[in-house]
């Protein structure tokens, strides 16, 4: 049960303030479909990190640090963009999409998401050092829902209050710092 409660708490406190995080929300304020969305980010992130943990230490054999930094840091500039770019989706159609909708919507962009993200990157490390795989899958899930599943239903509450142009802004600036710190590091 170790391999379990190390990557829960790890990917738990790694998802803090992290892109998927601002992702649940943004998807939250969005369609305002809660169920489907936290369905869809189990999802997403049971298929992501079952793949992860499996191809993990092939990856790490592939990829050099320094390319494997410069990726991240590329995505997240990528990210910081993508925040400011403005949907085509207006409130309507936001409410009144169907959840089978929503529910696709979630799984790919969460899954894209955690494409190269630092809980992706850690699960490569957690299924490197523990066993049964798993325990560090069912782990580093649970703790992606603890950290998320609560921002998606209060966003879903008071995304009509939310400023989202401000949030977007801010979201992308955050990108932005990131990919800096992690170039300059």
């Amino acid at each position: 049960m170790q391999a379990l409660y190390v990557s829960t708490a790890a990917v738990a406190l790694a998802e803090i303030g992290d892109k998927t995080q601002l992702l649940s929300l943004v998807l939250a304020a969005k369609y305002r479909r809660p169920l489907p969305i936290c369905l869809g980010i189990a999802i997403a992130t049971l298929l992501n990190h079952a793949l992860a943990g499996a191809l993990g230490a092939a990856l790490a054999q592939w990829l050099s640090p320094d390319l494997l930094k410069w990726i991240v840091v590329a995505s997240f500039l990528a990210m910081a963009v993508w925040t400011l770019i403005p949907d085509k989706l207006d409130e309507d159609e936001a409410t009144s999409t169907r959840s089978r909708g929503v529910l696709l919507a979630t799984v790919i962009a969460f899954f894209l998401a955690e494409m190269g993200d630092k809980t992706q990157i850690a699960t490569v490390v957690l299924a490197a050092q523990y066993s049964p795989l798993w325990q560090v899958i069912a782990g580093t899930t649970l703790g992606m829902l603890l950290a998320n599943v609560p921002v998606v239903w209060l966003g879903a509450r008071f995304a009509q209050k939310l400023p989202m142009r401000a949030a977007h802004v801010a979201a992308a600036l955050l990108f932005a710092a990131l990919a800096l710190w992690i170039a300059l590091r």
